[in-house]
């Protein structure tokens, strides 16, 4: 592969849709769609609303969705919210990170592979009841006045509990 100039997606563009290239983009844009690229650097005012894969990522903007990238450097100024797959991860004091990371030793291979599954599973019980999943042991029941009559009408199956408490939250 030559040394081609980046793609530069200015600040004044909003972009409907999916993004691919092969080469280095530049993004001081909006993107609402998934980013596939071989290098990607988000600038500080950009934003993207979406999945990003590339084999590096410099994030200094918004990212709203999950990255995978073999590198990954989140700026002071970044702001995530999703998960990131990354071989090696680097962030910057003040970088605000909302998600999980994992490591892969190959993140950009395994994104067709795991990311329609893992991601949205791995997000919503953390998100969305943080403090819950720990307490449905025996403290669950001095914790919430609710919890005590369906723990003691099912003790027999409290696993069963467990999945109807999180559908319900």
């Amino acid at each position: 592969m030559k040394s081609k100039a980046p793609s530069i997606i200015s600040a004044d563009m909003v972009l409907h849709g999916s993004l691919t290239s092969e080469g280095e983009v530049q993004l001081d844009g909006s993107v609402e769609g998934n980013i596939r690229a071989g290098s990607l650097t988000i600038g500080e005012e950009a934003s993207v609303d979406g999945e990003v894969v590339a084999e590096t990522v410099i994030v200094r903007g918004k990212v709203k969705g999950s990255i995978r990238a073999r590198q990954v450097q989140l700026a002071a100024t970044a702001r995530i919210e999703g998960d990131i797959v990354h071989s090696a991860l680097s962030m910057e004091s003040g970088a605000f990170f909302d998600g999980h990371c994992r490591h892969s030793s190959d993140p950009v291979a395994d994104a067709g592979k795991s990311s329609g599954a893992k991601a949205p599973a791995a997000a919503t019980p953390s998100s969305g009841s943080g403090a819950a999943t720990p307490p449905p042991s025996s403290s669950s029941s001095s914790s919430s006045p609710s919890s005590p009559p369906k723990a003691s009408e099912s003790s027999s199956n409290p696993s069963l509990d467990l999945p109807k408490a999180k559908s319900s939250a």
